[in-house]
Order: C-alpha cells, then structure tokens, then sequence
C-alpha cells in the first residue's frame, strides 16, 4: 500500500515539474517566497528555497497524515 503511495506522489511530483517547466515557456514563472534566499551574481544565481521548503514539507505532513486518517 505505501509503495502506490510513494508510486503515486512520485508521478504526481513529475507532471507537476512538467507543468511548473510548461509554465514558464509560456511567461508564468515560479517566484520566490518571502524568506527564499536568492543571490545573484555577474554569471552565477544561488536559489536557497528554505520558506517554499517548509511550507511544502509542512502541505505533504498534513496530507500524509489525513490518508492516514482515512486509512484505519
């Protein structure tokens, strides 16, 4: 049951990558969060997501926990 799970999540992640790159061909870009951590240099940008991290890792713990719920 867990490996659909995984199966799942992971298949969902890959389109919505796909997506998020279809996006940005189209001039809708991903913008940080307040509290990323962007530098940019002459030739060299440094992307540190820590908001857009937790916010995610916090979204995934709640949904994983309801199909938990659900699940006894």
């Amino acid at each position: 049951m867990m490996g659909k799970i995984f199966l799942g999540l992971g298949v969902f992640l890959a389109l919505f990558g796909g997506l998020l790159m279809l996006a940005g061909k189209f001039g809708l870009s991903w913008k940080p969060l307040p509290g990323d951590i962007v530098i940019k240099r002459d030739n060299f940008v440094f992307v540190a997501p820590i908001v857009t991290s937790l916010l995610l890792s916090l979204i995934l713990t709640v949904l994983l926990w309801l199909l938990s719920m659900f699940r006894r």
